[in-house]
This record gives structure tokens, C-alpha cells and sequence, in this order.
């Protein structure tokens, strides 16, 4: 049982029409691959707690699917005190926007590096198509969970109890 987890607009929120962050969030400076200049982030620090209990008690194994890619756990993870988590082999294409075919341009790299097996999918921007292959997934005996957090909020305490209520209420285990 996979847990996929992406960062801007889950982690790191975006900020609202003001300018203005989450008060949960702390300002940090991060340098990723690629940058010659640090960019700013926001990061609840309770967030990674919070994921940890989720993954102890559900025994979800952390996949990061994030933009971010190897950056996801040398830059963020850390600070939130998670270890190092695989990442989905992202590759880096030309997109003018997250939804080229009318969905979110991960979900075929998902859908491959899944391989069938069930997985919870925290996301902020997926879209009516990702919802109905995540049924149709679902219905065909992969049992699949997307939790789509606000952009301008991140993620919520709500989200994971519902990721762990997923996991606590289906024999996920079928199809892996």
C-alpha cells in the first residue's frame, strides 16, 4: 500500500489574494536543483508528525510525487523531520499547464510506478477525469484513495484521518 504525496499546494500552501500564508506555516529558504537563488516556502512543522503517525499506524509506505522530485527529501523532508522516501521519477517536461490531456500530468507516471497496487494520492490539483480513473481503478479491483487539499490551505488534519479511515475500512491488500 502506496502513499503518494506531493508538496506545492499540500505541504507548501499557496498564499491567498493578500499575500498572506497559513499562521501554522513557517518561512524557510530553499535552494533546489536547478536554482542559483534560494526561493521561499511556507512548512507546517506539525505536518511531519502528523504524516508519521499516519504511516505508523496504517502501515502506508511514503512515496513523494512532487514536482520537486529527489529535491522532496533533501529539502522539504528534512525540515518537517521525515526521513528519506522514494519519489516518483518525475520527468521534467515543457507544460504550460498541470492538465495537458485534461489531467493532472502525473498520473501516468503514478499509474506505472504503482504497478497495481492500491495507494492513497494526496494531490492538490487533480481533476474530474483523475476522479473517475481513480474509480474505474478502484472498480477494477485497485482499490485507490485522492485526497485533494485546498491550494491555499494545504493539508489538514481532516485529510489524513481520512487517508487512515480509508485504509482502516478495505482489505487493500488484495490487489497489491
Amino acid at each position: 500500500m502506496l502513499l503518494y504525496l506531493d508538496i506545492d499546494g499540500v505541504l507548501i500552501p499557496g498564499p491567498d489574494r493578500q499575500g498572506h500564508i497559513p499562521a501554522s506555516h513557517r518561512l524557510d529558504n530553499v535552494t533546489p536543483e536547478g536554482y542559483t537563488e534560494p526561493v521561499k516556502i511556507w512548512l507546517n512543522p506539525d505536518h511531519g508528525p502528523q504524516i508519521l503517525e499516519l504511516l505508523d499506524a496504517t502501515g502506508l509506505e511514503p512515496v513523494w510525487c512532487s514536482s520537486w522530485r529527489a529535491d522532496a527529501s533533501g529539502l522539504i523532508g528534512p525540515r518537517l523531520g521525515l526521513p528519506v522516501w522514494p519519489h516518483v521519477p518525475l520527468p521534467r517536461l515543457p507544460l504550460t499547464t498541470s492538465h495537458p490531456d485534461g489531467y493532472l500530468w502525473k498520473r501516468d507516471h503514478v499509474a506505472v510506478h504503482a504497478a497495481g497496487a492500491p495507494f492513497a494520492w494526496i494531490d492538490d490539483d487533480f481533476t474530474a477525469l483523475d476522479h473517475g480513473w481513480a474509480a474505474a481503478r478502484t472498480a477494477a479491483g485497485h482499490p485507490t484513495l485522492l485526497m485533494q487539499p485546498e491550494h491555499r490551505v494545504g493539508i489538514l488534519p481532516e485529510h489524513l484521518y481520512a487517508v487512515r479511515s480509508w485504509v482502516a475500512a478495505g482489505d487493500l491488500r488484495r490487489s497489491a
